[in-house]
C-alpha cells in the first residue's frame, strides 16, 4: 500500500470534521533529476503529513479525496507541468498532472530549516482542478514530447 492511502486508513478515515489527528510525517517519493533541474531545487525527498491529509479529507468530497490519495505520488514523481505558486499561498511550487482525464494539483513547499530532517520538500495540499484554474499561474517547467523543458 502506498504512503497516503495507508496514512489515511490508519489516522484519518472516520474522524470528525476538524478533529485533531496524530501528527505523522512520512516519506512520499523522490523528485526526478529532470524536474529538480527544471525548477532549480536541490532537494529530492518529498514528505507528506497526516495534518495535510486530514485538511484535504475535511475539505473535499469523498470521491475526490479517494482519487487524490491514490494519485498524489504520481503527480509529484512524474508531473506534466510545474508552476510557481502565487504569493500569499502556502507552498513554493504547484505540480500538475492529468490522471484519468482529471487534472491533479499538488502544492509543494521547500523546507530548508527543519530541525527534524535535512532540507527537503513537503506536500502542503492536493486536489483536482480545471484548465481555467492555472491561467494566472506562472509556468516554470513542462514535459514537451517526452522531453523535459526548462
Amino acid at each position: 500500500m502506498s504512503t497516503i492511502p495507508h496514512l489515511s486508513k490508519t489516522y484519518i478515515r472516520g474522524t470528525t470534521k476538524k478533529a485533531v489527528v496524530q501528527l505523522v510525517d512520512s516519506f512520499l517519493c523522490h523528485i526526478t533529476s529532470a524536474v529538480r533541474k527544471g525548477i532549480r531545487i536541490e532537494h529530492s525527498k518529498v514528505y507528506i503529513s497526516t495534518r495535510v491529509i486530514k485538511h484535504v479529507y475535511d475539505k473535499r468530497p469523498a470521491e475526490e479525496f479517494d482519487f487524490c490519495i491514490e494519485n498524489t505520488h504520481l503527480v509529484v514523481k512524474y508531473p506534466d507541468s510545474i508552476y510557481r505558486n502565487k504569493k500569499g499561498k502556502r507552498g513554493d511550487f504547484c505540480f500538475v498532472k492529468e490522471v484519468k482525464n482529471f487534472k491533479c494539483f499538488v502544492s509543494i513547499e521547500v523546507v530548508d530549516n527543519s530541525e527534524e530532517k535535512p532540507p527537503h520538500c513537503e506536500v502542503v495540499t492536493f486536489y483536482r482542478i480545471n484548465n481555467k484554474y492555472l491561467e494566472s499561474y506562472e509556468l516554470l517547467w513542462e514535459w514537451k514530447g517526452g522531453i523535459p523543458s526548462s
